[in-house]
């Protein structure tokens, strides 16, 4: 049996449902299918640390602001730009590495992740911490996109989505594991210490990674120039749009659980990781859905999935004051969301199959654009004096408005002649 540091080879195939992603039918013959779910499960340990510092800040929110002496809007801001700097470097840092070997380049990502977390945990003030909220965010797209299209090679065309789902299930598990047991750390020993398990998570899976994961090339051919050619597409860019209004609806309600659950539904904050846990497990349920209905329908996933969470906010936002029902929807929310996770990431790679890296990176500009967004929206409506249950009613206006973005690229998918 080989060394798992040897590159997976095969056959490259065009798949007609992505419009020509070179993918490899029959990974090499030397790994198994426990080689192959051990490397997809390394690679997943990335997903969690992102999942952790993405959603626990959120979680932490009120002990931010009393800590940095801040606003609520502006606690929302350390929120913001960490997705702006995922908006930033994921097609940039994805980009310059569209020829590189993908298993030493998702590693040097990793290490750049790593370092800024431990800048975020001596940031001396908000400005600062702002700074290095920004530098953690670079990394996180061109992570992903790596890491998907490692998963989707060495799984074949007919199982790509699900493996792009377990790639990003740390990212789904961190809000049931990870984000309860940092938030409750948090409360205890200073919301800072967040940022410190975070780059110790970074570590542990550059190990894993590094003894797992086998050294994969992209197609031959790739380049830069190529990359950027494949952006000329319409399709790609309703795809961007679809993701960006449609996930910005979850995050103007999540970037403020921790005031609605205390402020409007009366729950002690000590039980805050319960809400948090909650909404991670429907993350959870949701995001191995959306992989297992996407291979049978990518754009049929995305219209279903952005519906329900239209509904689903609506429903929040009118009874975030009832204790159970709030919990109850808050798990729903969770599932619809998550469920647009692996439809959009594979929706966005068929997109542009002459630069998969690129697109595939783009996933995770939207997904943040919108986290971005949505933490702005809620800020908005909420200094404008409408309450905090705004947020959930301006998200679900903006998930209503994602479903006729999907319709849309439905039917220019048809139009193409492309599989839905």
């Amino acid at each position: 049996m080989s060394s798992p540091g040897k590159p997976v080879t095969g056959p490259q195939t065009s798949h007609p449902a992505t419009g020509g992603v070179p993918l490899v039918d029959n990974p090499a013959p030397e790994y198994s299918r426990r080689q192959i779910a051990v490397a997809i499960l390394a690679l997943s340990l990335g997903g969690f640390a992102v999942g952790v510092t993405e959603f626990a800040v959120m979680g932490l929110q009120r002990e931010a602001v009393a800590d940095l002496d801040i606003t609520v809007p502006q606690g929302g801001q350390l929120v913001t730009f960490y997705a702006l700097g995922v908006v930033v470097g994921a097609p940039i840092l994805s980009l310059l590495g569209a020829k590189r070997e993908r298993k030493t380049y998702g590693l040097v990502l990793l290490g750049i992740f790593a370092v800024a977390h431990v800048l975020s945990f001596f940031a001396p003030t908000f400005e600062t911490m702002l700074v290095t909220r920004f530098l953690s965010g670079l990394p996180h797209g061109a992570y992903f996109a790596v890491a998907a299209l490692m998963a989707a090679q060495m799984a074949g065309p007919a199982k790509r989505a699900r493996a792009i789902s377990v790639v990003l299930s740390g990212l789904a598990i961190a809000n049931v594991t990870g984000v309860p047991a940092v938030t409750w750390l948090g409360q205890q020993f200073g919301w800072r210490w967040m940022y410190a398990v975070v780059a110790a998570l970074a570590v542990v899976t550059m190990v894993a990674v590094a003894l797992c994961a086998p050294r994969q090339h992209p197609p031959a051919g790739t380049s830069m120039g190529g990359e950027l050619k494949g952006l000329a597409n319409q399709r790609l860019w309703v795809g961007i749009a679809l993701a960006v209004v449609g996930f910005s609806g979850m995050f103007a309600i999540y970037s403020y659980i921790s005031h609605i659950a205390v402020e409007v539904a009366g729950i002690e904050e000590s039980w805050l990781w319960l809400v948090v846990f909650v909404f991670g497990v429907g993350m959870v349920l949701g995001n191995f859905l959306g992989g297992w209905l996407s291979d049978k329908s990518v754009l049929g996933t995305v219209v279903g999935a952005m519906a329900m969470v239209s509904v689903f906010m609506a429903a929040f936002g009118a009874l975030a004051h009832l204790l159970v029902p709030m919990i109850v929807l808050l798990f729903f929310v969770g599932v619809s969301a998550s469920t647009l996770g692996p439809s959009m990431q594979t929706h966005l790679i068929d997109t542009a199959p002459k630069a998969p890296q690129l697109a595939a990176s783009f996933h995770h500009s939207a997904f943040n654009a919108a986290n971005a967004l949505g933490a702005m929206m809620g800020g908005w409506v909420i200094a404008a004096g409408f309450g905090l249950r705004a947020p959930a009613f301006a998200g679900a206006i903006a998930a209503g408005c994602g479903v006729l973005i999907a319709l849309y690229a439905v039917w220019l998918t048809r139009r193409r002649g492309l599989k839905v």
